[in-house]
């Protein structure tokens, strides 16, 4: 299955979840898109709360369903809570974290940045979206990338940056300070029912 690159505000409302985390897409139509959205729908079955949750986590970082798989088995090897671990890595993503420090105004644009060559991790260029930063390294813009207006109305309209990140205004660089813990991350993501999916 390909990434989706459709409407997000659209499947933010299917969801009934706010994909970009700034809860606009629910704002103004808080009912399924479509001429019958507001239609009482049927109390969905145990597999499709499963369903629906991978969906929205799959979504929101903007993975294919092998990638988000892959991760997901990546995630049941390492020591600790499954669920919590396959966050953590997901948060990891190159792409995610310069949306993090605020460089990106999304996840699609971060991944855009980076594809396109204009961010550095540790001084050395890398163009891979799903690139897992270790805590302590150092995500910067490129010398010549630094004046991207895409950029700067990025920075503009940052209001706060989580606390597991840090970042420097006059460098323009960020470091990876250390993973996060689960209480920073979204609480209506029940990681637990995306375990259970996976393990039928």
């Amino acid at each position: 299955m390909s990434r989706y690159t459709g409407p997000t505000w659209k499947k933010s409302r299917r969801l009934g979840f706010s994909i970009l985390e700034s809860g606009k897409e629910l704002q103004r139509r808080a009912f399924p898109p479509g001429q019958h959205g507001t239609k009482r729908r049927r109390q969905p079955s145990e597999y499709g709360l499963q369903l629906q949750e991978k969906q929205k986590l799959r979504f929101m970082y903007g993975l294919n369903e092998r990638q988000f798989k892959n991760l997901f088995e990546k995630a049941n090897k390492m020591q600790g809570v499954h669920g919590e671990n396959f966050i953590f890595l997901l948060e990891s993503r190159l792409d995610n974290l310069v949306y993090r420090l605020g460089l990106a105004r999304t996840r699609r644009q971060g991944r855009q940045l980076v594809s396109h060559g204009h961010i550095l991790v540790d001084g050395k260029r890398v163009n891979i979206p799903s690139y897992l930063v270790q805590p302590g390294q150092e995500i910067s813009l490129k010398e010549k990338s630094r004046n991207l207006s895409i950029v700067k109305d990025a920075l503009e309209a940052t209001v706060s940056r989580p606390e597991y990140v840090t970042f420097d205004e006059n460098k323009l660089s960020g470091t990876y300070a250390r993973l996060p813990m689960r209480e920073e991350l979204h609480p209506e993501i029940k990681e637990s029912l995306i375990v259970e999916f996976y393990s039928r």
